[in-house]
């Protein structure tokens, strides 16, 4: 997997680097089981702090995406709770439909691009 930051971008890095394995995750990319690279390790590939991948590493933990095991490192381990994640994604969506709707984006214009966004994950 291939993690790219912006470090022009007004978004944090470790939030950067969260999204960008969340990601890789829905994408297939990176699955259930497979060990990510050490702190340090990838703090020296994409050229940042160890405490930013460090906290990256533990926002992913605590939101159930990895575990952190002492012989194996980060690893991807999903224990996400699908009721608990729904009531998330209510929260989050209810705010960016209210934005489409104040910029006139139509229901149809919204379901065709959850459709789209949806493929790239199945």
């Amino acid at each position: 997997m291939i993690i790219e930051v912006d470090f022009d971008s007004d978004e944090a890095i470790y939030i950067q680097l969260c999204n960008q394995i969340i990601m890789g995750i829905a994408t297939s990319v990176i699955h259930e089981g497979d060990s990510l690279p050490s702190v340090r390790q990838l703090a020296d590939t994409i050229g940042v702090n160890m405490h930013t991948v460090n906290k990256a590493y533990s926002v992913l933990k605590r939101e159930g995406y990895i575990s952190l095991d002492k012989r194996r490192g980060a690893v991807i381990a999903l224990d996400i709770d699908k009721m608990e994640q729904l009531e998330e994604m209510r929260r989050e969506l209810k705010i960016v439909l209210a934005r489409g709707c104040c910029k006139n984006i139509s229901r149809q214009e919204v379901h065709d691009l959850v459709d789209e966004i949806f493929d790239d994950y199945e």
